[in-house]
């Protein structure tokens, strides 16, 4: 009989339980929509624009085409300008490419609806020249825009680089003349010409602020000179070693120009020993440090040992250098005597050779060195915590291998990562290589 009774009390608080739940769940509804508001939030179609908006603002464009479809109201959101401020396009051919592709209707769409909505824009191509010649043609429709930051991103090679010139520069020619507010551009390995450059300086002089165009070879010195005595708000600038001269930093340098925060520098070489890599003069960095005491200098290294007699053989108000290849022991030893200004140092191999020395001069005469990454290199245990003694608490990134680390009689790796911790301020490992 008692358990009888207390069976009957649980299947009489069951129903309370749930409708409790219910009401809590009301609760929490009514808080988000408002009580009255309830029952019509229920209801997909009769959502406010707002709420609409922000939802399809989280979806996929595919997804969002769909939902478009729902009912008339969805239909009116999905053409809402600010939805199509910041777009990518994307082309890809099914047979060479993973990517998706935006759907040739959608793209036609927007063209007609939506080109002088379009601000933000992006094209992100595959490898073929169908794809890229696709790329073109949307861009040399694009007569009505008034494009701000314009990319161009290749996933693989050659891409653009396979467009005919002609084609190419007419497309841009497009943009360039009818945006007139271009403020941010990035088109990497390309066949852009000087003839495109002074188009985008006659009408954009005075919005564009960064242009990064590395792996451009029919663009000359002369065209990026060009750039720098017009566009006098321009303060990133990303271009390939063999464009960097002597008279461009000191164009730069001139008093009519405004301070560059941001010069990247992309060193690259395909086939070993036929490229010769000039000399840039000590004063015309010093000019331009001198005009932008604050700019970041950055270098990226693509090169075979034997292709590194040209730099750092005096000082280089370099911040940031990034090795993709090896480097040797010595032309590490020249950044550690000639790179003062240095910020991070990313060195992916160099081989079988301690680089003790040459890290503990780095750690003495760069003083504003926060950042270090080594890949396939060798150091000891004792030389490495010697230089993480040296630079202390103001290393905040340090990416080392446990590869790279040799241990030697006074340090082992466990007691390794306890003293570089101590000396960080911060608890700190090796990174490991990852196993599959």
């Amino acid at each position: 009989m008692k358990r009888a009774r207390q069976k009957a009390v649980v299947e009489n608080e069951a129903p309370q339980t749930s409708q409790k739940s219910k009401k809590q769940k009301t609760c929490l509804y009514g808080s988000v929509f408002g009580e009255s508001d309830l029952h019509a939030s229920m209801d997909w179609g009769s959502l406010p624009h707002h709420v609409i908006l922000r939802i399809f603002q989280f979806l996929p464009l595919v997804d969002r085409a769909r939902a478009s479809s729902v009912c008339r109201r969805w239909n009116e959101v999905f053409h809402i300008p600010d939805l199509w401020r910041r777009f990518e396009f994307e082309l890809s051919q099914p047979a060479t490419s993973y990517l998706k592709s935006t759907h040739p209707d959608l793209i036609q769409q927007i063209i007609k609806r939506h080109a002088d909505h379009l601000q933000y824009v992006s094209f992100k191509v595959d490898s073929s020249t169908e794809s890229a010649e696709a790329a073109c043609d949307i861009l040399s429709q694009l007569v009505n825009c008034s494009i701000k930051t314009l990319g161009l991103i290749s996933t693989a090679k050659p891409s653009f680089m396979n467009v005919s010139k002609a084609h190419f520069a007419s497309a841009l020619t497009v943009v360039f003349v009818n945006s007139k507010s271009l403020s941010s551009i990035k088109i990497d390995d390309t066949p852009l010409d000087d003839p495109s450059l002074k188009v985008l300086v006659a009408n954009n002089s005075d919005t564009l602020k960064l242009l990064k165009m590395s792996s451009c070879p029919h663009v000359s010195p002369a065209g990026i000179l060009c750039v720098a005595d017009q566009c006098h708000g321009l303060k990133e600038l990303a271009l390939n070693y063999y464009i960097l001269s002597d008279e461009l930093l000191l164009a730069l340098s001139s008093e009519k120009h405004v301070d560059l925060e941001h010069l990247r520098i992309d060193v690259v070489s395909e086939n070993p020993g036929q490229v010769e890599f000039h000399t840039i003069k000590k004063q015309s960095w010093d000019a331009l440090v001198k005009h932008s005491p604050k700019v970041n200098i950055v270098m990226y290294f693509f090169l075979y040992e034997e292709e590194f007699d040209a730099f750092f053989r005096e000082e280089t108000p370099v911040t940031h250098l990034y090795f993709g290849r090896a480097v040797s022991k010595a032309m590490l030893g020249r950044i550690g005597m000639n790179c003062p200004r240095l910020i991070e140092l990313v060195v992916c191999a160099n081989g079988l050779q301690p680089l003790d020395d040459e890290l503990i001069r780095i750690a003495e005469r760069c003083k504003n060195l926060t950042a270090m990454g080594l890949g396939e290199c060798e150091v000891t245990c004792r030389g490495f915590i010697e230089f993480v003694k040296m630079c202390g608490g103001r290393l905040t990134q340090l990416s080392i291998m446990e590869e790279v680390l040799i241990p030697d009689n006074d340090y082992s790796l466990d007691r390794l990562h306890l003293e570089v911790s101590k000396h960080l301020g911060r608890m700190w490992f090796p990174d490991m290589m990852p196993t599959w």
